[in-house]
């Protein structure tokens, strides 16, 4: 007879599949899983079989990764180079910036530059100590990586080793979502919020930010987002950019769903009342 309950298996478990990213254009049966806790997966044959990337789970840096996700660090951004389809950068909350050239084989910490205000002075600009929210990268100039940071915008060019801070004035530069523009490596588009125990929008106003000067200066576009008593908050999942550059996606942690239009300049609001959005995606 069974034993009931069952007894506990020992070592790791996934908790959820935070994300999924296509392998390259040369590689149409590859698929590679971001997970929590903090496991990257890959399969070679469109999701049939998955094999966990050991080299990356077994880093001895592993212990000083911090939880925020069931108490339990997360991997959510998968960068494919376009150039190689064997190097890929990818991000960890909180664990860091990490870069492989050889599918996973070696890996390198990147992220230098970035800086943590709630570590200790010493530790602020540990790369291991960044709680990356989201990653995005310039499809036609991949050398070009923009982070949502907990604290602040950062903008690598050089493809996620060194970072620079973001400090031109914004209605916040805390928040979770990023989009980068496939073809301008200048452009990128960002969700503000208040963060820490608040996260909702700022003043109660719905807004997405747009720089087209690689960070020098963002305009603030809310023409069709509801600017009084709102309470969303967009995850880093839930706001993307089709491939032509011509629409947005934004969902809520309310249900709501907005389409942009313009790069941005305008809004509409196409579902209300549905559950809370953690990700939307335009198809590929």
């Amino acid at each position: 007879m069974a034993e009931w309950p069952p007894p506990k298996k020992e070592g790791p478990s996934v908790a959820l599949i935070w994300t999924l990213a296509p392998g390259g254009a040369d590689r149409p049966g590859r698929i590679w899983a971001g997970t929590v806790p903090g496991g990257l997966f890959r399969s070679d044959d469109r999701g049939d079989n998955w094999q966990l990337v050991e080299s990356l789970w077994n880093d001895p840096s592993r212990p000083k990764w911090a939880g925020v996700v069931y108490d339990q660090a997360g991997m959510h951004s998968v960068l494919v180079d376009p150039r190689n389809s064997d190097a890929l950068t990818v991000a960890i909350s909180t664990g860091g910036v990490w870069r492989t050239e050889d599918a996973g084989a070696k890996w390198t910490l990147f992220g230098h530059g970035m800086r943590a205000e709630y570590m200790p002075p010493d530790q602020a600009h540990d790369p291991l100590s960044q709680d990356v929210h989201r990653m995005a990268a310039c499809a036609a100039a991949p050398e070009t990586v923009w982070v949502q940071h907990h604290n602040g915008i950062f903008r690598s060019e050089d493809g996620g080793r060194n970072f620079t801070e973001i400090t031109a004035e914004a209605p916040s530069r805390f928040g979770f979502a990023v989009a980068a523009h496939p073809g301008n490596p200048k452009t990128a588009w960002f969700a503000p919020a208040v963060k820490d125990q608040y996260r909702i929008a700022v003043n109660g106003a719905m807004c997405v930010t747009r720089t087209t000067d690689g960070g020098q200066s963002f305009e603030t576009l809310s023409d069709g987002l509801p600017q009084e008593n709102c309470f969303d908050l967009i995850y880093r999942h839930g706001f993307d950019l089709d491939r032509a550059a011509e629409h947005l996606a934004m969902g809520s942690t309310t249900g709501n769903l907005w389409v942009g239009r313009d790069d941005g300049a305008r809004w509409t609001h196409v579902g209300g009342h549905l559950p809370p959005i953690n990700a939307v995606a335009w198809g590929r």
